[in-house]
């Protein structure tokens, strides 16, 4: 399991980095706690002290503050008189302990939320895709909840727990230790219980907590992709994929309900019947005159604010469960290497030749799909790729982008005679634009996306970028123009439209180096040639790289590529590779001949 790895000193140090902001808050909601449960306890000893001492005129020992309390307000007697003393006495500890509440809910709220906003703030910023999409976001959402609510609801009550128990025990000694020790005999075995219930149930909460995500990840999944479902006529096939999952994710919480609804039941037994040896032997030590009225009814008190400390024990180890899975689940994206520099962070000029030098490479636990590629691409020159399926063409611009780390000894990939290993990342991507083969569009409106890189961009600037991508006529027939809203992943759009917003998006950038990933696959052939005429026009001197099937995309290219299986097997100009003989003209062929008919 993933949380194998992950200390408990790396888990309890991120706990603390993500309380950074709210600890402050925290503490004031704790001590607002204590001032609560020291209200709890003042109650009953006021009580006490009216019914035994100042109604009863009983001699009880009190302590030395609380009689000097009693003679600054005139003595027993005097009290007795003036029983409304007593009763205001009552109503300022109601008061203390309303304002201590009202204290422990705003800053503990306040705290939580910040902590909230922590949590997701790192998580989003240390993110990786190693995990489905839905699983990620069940950890983003479901996970910092249940790590919230643990933080904010068991450990701020951490000191009432103490002070409670700790002066309910001391109280109820002063008043009878025999009643005393029968009232704690089921305390032991609540608390052995609780821990052993603890350890039980945390592997089914992390099996749970697993499948949540599972489920997550389907949903996102069918709802992003509900317009291949509906084409393919799979709605019945992955709805029964869904219920399946969802069965069986709701029979791991069933199974988990069974131990939950025994360890809560024999808690509530356990602490009824600990009332009920207060209530039966506290009634008969009052018959044979071993406890005062007074203490008698104090002690029922303490003993029923002491029930709530022992359940709350029991059920804070039950939380530490859940919240002990979700910190795991977390720490293991927290605990993901982040993308950083691995050389000099230089920032070169970024329009000189582009080399790659004898580059061979594999992803992760897979074969090797480059083998010993190597070509030089002049600064200012076009550059065409072909290959088939799987031939590592968008790899190799990966490569370029850095968006996966070329080892040493596997070549080296340079720009102007510098390695990119020693570019600054960011520097790197700032002045290389790519569009990909499948263009992602926000749910934003089409000036938005085009300018996402400047909300604050011109219009003019954007109208341009439109116009070279050949998008600004079609943008124009919409009833609302640029303000058009596009739907989540460009899903209001054709093809050719999001392949063509995505190109004005990137054309905004300036960028010395144009890649274009197959990105003109869903436009017709004269809407290809308009869009490669201006960017002609308008970036003669930057150096672009276009991947294509497209043999008419691909024919004013400077230098051509053919890659087969992760090779380079063929390169030169079109006219060159036209009469070659090789995989270039075979390609040719077919589509000229497809164009013909």
């Amino acid at each position: 399991m993933e949380n194998n790895k992950i200390s408990k000193e790396y888990k309890r140090g991120l706990i603390w980095r993500f309380l950074k902001g709210s600890k402050a808050l925290f503490v004031l909601s704790m001590l607002c706690a204590a001032l609560s449960a020291l209200a709890d306890l003042l109650s009953p000893q006021i009580i006490r002290v009216a019914v035994d001492n100042v109604l009863g005129g009983k001699e009880t020992a009190l302590p030395a503050f609380a009689l000097r309390l009693v003679e600054q307000a005139g003595g027993f007697p005097y009290l007795a008189e003036h029983i409304w003393i007593m009763a205001l006495a009552l109503l300022a500890v109601a008061l203390l302990k309303a304002l201590s509440v009202f204290g422990y809910n705003v800053s503990k709220t306040k705290a939580a939320e910040t902590l909230v906003k922590t949590m997701r703030d790192s998580l989003y910023a240390h993110m990786h895709m190693k995990h489905h999409t839905g699983d990620i976001i069940q950890r983003c959402t479901s996970d910092i909840d249940t790590t919230k609510n643990f933080v904010a609801e068991q450990m701020t009550n951490i000191i009432r727990i103490v002070i409670l128990l700790c002066l309910s025990l001391g109280f109820m000694l002063s008043m009878s230790w025999k009643l005393t020790i029968i009232a704690v005999l089921p305390v032991p075995y609540i608390i052995v219980r609780s821990f052993h219930f603890h350890r039980k149930i945390g592997e089914a909460f992390m099996k749970a907590d697993e499948n949540e995500g599972i489920l997550s990840s389907m949903a996102q999944e069918n709802l992003t992709g509900v317009r291949v479902v509906r084409a393919f006529g799979a709605e019945r096939r992955e709805r029964d994929r869904f219920f399946q999952q969802n069965e069986y994710y709701t029979s791991l919480w069933m199974k988990l309900a069974q131990p939950l609804a025994q360890f809560w039941s024999v808690s509530d037994v356990l602490s009824g019947i600990q009332i009920l040896l207060i209530v039966v032997f506290g009634s008969i030590f009052c018959i044979r005159g071993e406890m005062l009225p007074g203490a008698y009814i104090a002690f029922l008190s303490y003993g029923a604010i002491m029930t709530w400390p022992v359940r709350m024990l029991g059920r804070m180890i039950s939380e530490m469960s859940k919240a002990g899975v979700s910190v795991d689940r977390i720490a293991y994206i927290m605990q993901a290497e982040e993308e950083k520099e691995t050389g000099k962070a230089l920032r070169p000029a970024m329009d000189g030749d582009i080399r790659f030098e004898h580059v061979s490479f594999a992803y992760e636990n897979s074969p090797e799909i480059l083998h010993d590629i190597d070509f030089t691409m002049k600064a200012g020159s076009t550059l065409g790729i072909l290959g088939g399926t799987g031939s590592g063409k968008s790899t190799l611009m990966l490569l370029l982008d850095k968006l996966y780390e070329l080892p040493e000894g596997c070549g080296c990939v340079s720009i102007g005679g510098t390695d990119i290993r020693d570019i600054e990342t960011a520097w790197l991507r700032q002045n290389i634009g790519m569009v990909l083969q499948e263009p992602y569009l926000f749910s934003r409106s089409l000036r938005e996306n085009i300018a996402i890189t400047d909300p604050a961009m011109p219009m003019d600037a954007v109208r341009e970028a439109a116009r070279a991508a050949c998008l600004d006529e079609t943008i124009e027939g919409f009833s609302k123009g640029y303000e058009t809203f596009v739907g989540e992943r460009g899903v209001t759009l054709s093809g050719g439209q999001k392949q063509r917003a995505a190109i004005a998006r990137m054309l905004t950038q300036n960028t010395p180096i144009m890649i274009f990933d197959d990105s003109l696959s869903a436009v017709d052939t004269e809407t290809d040639a308009k869009i490669r005429a201006a960017l002609e026009r308008r970036f003669g001197s930057a150096s672009i790289i276009l991947i294509s099937h497209r043999i008419t995309t691909l024919s004013k290219a400077d230098q051509i590529l053919v890659l087969d299986k992760g090779r380079v097997v063929e390169r030169g100009s079109h006219e060159e590779l036209r009469r070659g003989g090789g995989i270039y003209q075979q390609i040719c062929e077919i589509q000229s001949s497809s164009a013909d008919q």
